[in-house]
């Protein structure tokens, strides 16, 4: 069983800022983290492997400094790790990504199942994984929120939605996005975290994988963003209510009514 799991080096603040001219995420000089949400990913890869054997390799895109995440995910025991990084990758939205991406797995190989997370804290666009999928021709399932079984031909998950959850069988190859919900990641040891100091990541550019120029990159993404502002501030205020505990609740239920909360 070959795994690829797909990890994103993103900023570890929720103090964003976006370049006035480029319309993207400002990431010099903040503090970079691996994205939580892959977390949930990796540690589903890393328990499949335990219980069917087989290799995990993480794949990532970004700079030369998102070696720090794949090294993250080697000391917590993942076998291989390979960065995508490039100056004609800069830019890239989510078509472009999933493309990159997957070309990297195509010429990987031999891949039975892709794990990402749900959605990058960053983008929130939830749309690489599927976009994956869709440039491989794989069968997919989003909001995983369990794997039931596997076979060497076919996966059963158990996929969230907003009214309870779906039970399905997916042909492998395939790709998921897994929910927090899941699993507990593991923390890496000591020993770990030296080891993967010591490990060599290869670095692919577009040649590497044979992506065309006119796929990647700021030029070769169809979306265009045109303006970028913050949400506007929730008004907020604090009403401090003193009293007897029936009088403080009686006041409670007075201001929750005044405000169409409860009636």
């Amino acid at each position: 069983m070959k795994i690829v799991v797909c990890i994103k080096q993103v900023p570890a603040t929720d103090n964003i800022r976006i370049d006035p001219e480029t319309k993207r995420i400002i990431r010099e000089g903040v503090k970079a983290i691996l994205n939580p949400f892959d977390t949930y990913a990796l540690e589903e890869g890393l328990q499949l492997r335990e219980k069917f054997g087989g290799e995990i390799i993480v794949l990532s895109m970004g700079p030369l400094r998102a070696d720090q995440v794949l090294r993250e995910a080697l000391s917590l025991g993942a076998d291989r790790a390979i960065l995508l990084s490039d100056r004609d990758f800069a830019g890239s939205d989510t078509w472009a990504t999933s493309y990159i991406l997957a070309k990297a797995i195509k010429k990987i190989g031999n891949t039975d199942l892709i794990i990402c997370g749900k959605q990058a804290i960053d983008g929130d666009t939830a749309q690489v994984g599927p976009g994956i999928a869709a440039h491989l021709g794989w069968g997919q399932a989003t909001y995983v929120m369990a794997v039931e079984k596997m076979s060497s031909s076919v996966i059963r998950v158990k996929r969230m939605h907003e009214d309870g959850y779906d039970i399905c069988d997916i042909a492998l190859p395939a790709v998921i996005t897994v929910v927090k919900d899941i699993n507990i990641p593991r923390v890496p040891t000591l020993k770990g975290r030296l080891n993967s100091l010591k490990r060599e990541i290869p670095v692919w550019n577009p040649k590497d994988i044979g992506t065309e120029k006119i796929k990647i990159g700021l030029d070769g993404s169809p979306t265009r963003v045109v303006k970028i502002e913050p949400p506007t501030p929730r008004r907020t205020s604090t009403k401090k209510v003193e009293g007897t505990a029936k009088e403080c609740a009686r006041i409670l239920l007075k201001e929750l009514r005044i405000r169409n909360i409860i009636r």
